[in-house]
């Protein structure tokens, strides 16, 4: 496992004291990982995936989560669903009601029923969509609020219908980057009231939105965004992200959060990164 980086040692006084909160995460290995088709610009049709190392990468965030003193339930991977390991997109859990996902594109369909099975056999509510929604990839819970993306997979009209089932508001917001292709790409959540994020991702009125929501909120360097660096998880106090996102890193660490760098290059060849690899059971 990747070391924790250690609280910095030069964190000002007017700096958050952050805690952690113990999580329950959802994870599926990459079994059956591959790059056979394209459907985000990461995605290269043909490329060599060293499936060994993405299963050993991604073991490595699932004993993070563990020494991080979370609790990760497993999805059983299926044949013919190499995405699955991105289990951020199968579901949005919010206060033990399921928003089941309903995927744009064809190839990743059976990933919904997966999900949807999975909770419907731990007893959660699992309400079935009416409008495309790709789960924690563009439906992101910020304290009482719910952040929606929408501009290329997940339906607008999905927006107020997550606002009904979870009875929470959600903020629209459109991304414009096909690089960033859901709101967790472009978006981290850090805490309840922090969040650090890529603004030249987002319409302007997007921007504007998410600056008058969250106007201290960490601004990412685009190099770091390039790498997935926002596709990161927080459980309050320790940030896990891309190691190779060493300036975001930096900038959370000064505002008091710890950040824990992981390795997860072979499964970046989807398009995805911690986060994407990590559904959070809200319950």
């Amino acid at each position: 496992m990747t070391a924790v980086v250690p609280d910095p040692v030069s964190v000002g006084a007017r700096t958050p004291v952050r805690t952690a909160t113990p999580r329950h995460y959802l994870m599926c290995p990459p079994t059956y990982f591959t790059v056979e088709y394209a459907i985000n610009p990461w995605m290269q049709p043909g490329i060599d995936v060293d499936r060994h190392r993405a299963l050993a990468q991604w073991d490595a965030l699932r004993r993070t989560y563990l020494d991080l003193g979370h609790r990760v339930d497993l999805l059983t991977p299926v044949p013919g669903l190499p995405d699955m390991v991105y289990a951020a997109n199968g579901a949005t859990v919010v206060d033990g009601t399921v928003l089941a996902a309903r995927f744009r594109h064809p190839q990743r369909a059976g990933e919904a029923v997966a999900h949807a099975t999975w909770f419907r056999a731990a007893a959660a509510r699992v309400v079935e969509p009416e409008f495309v929604n790709e789960g924690e990839g563009d439906l992101l819970v910020v304290g009482d609020l719910i952040l929606a993306g929408h501009g290329f997979r997940t339906d607008p009209r999905a927006h107020a219908e997550a606002a009904r089932v979870f009875g929470r508001e959600v903020v629209s917001l459109e991304l414009v980057d096909p690089r960033y292709y859901h709101l967790d790409t472009a978006v981290a959540v850090l805490d309840a009231t922090t969040i650090a994020w890529l603004p030249e991702a987002f319409r302007p009125a997007s921007r504007a939105l998410l600056q008058e929501h969250f106007p201290d909120a960490v601004v990412a360097d685009a190099t770091d965004a390039a790498v997935l660096g926002l596709n990161a998880v927080s459980d309050g106090r320790h940030v896990v992200l891309p190691i190779r996102a060493t300036r975001l890193a930096a900038a959370v660490a000064e505002r008091g959060f710890v950040p824990v760098p992981v390795d997860l290059s072979e499964l970046l060849k989807g398009g995805g990164g911690p986060k994407c690899c990590t559904l959070e059971v809200r319950s």
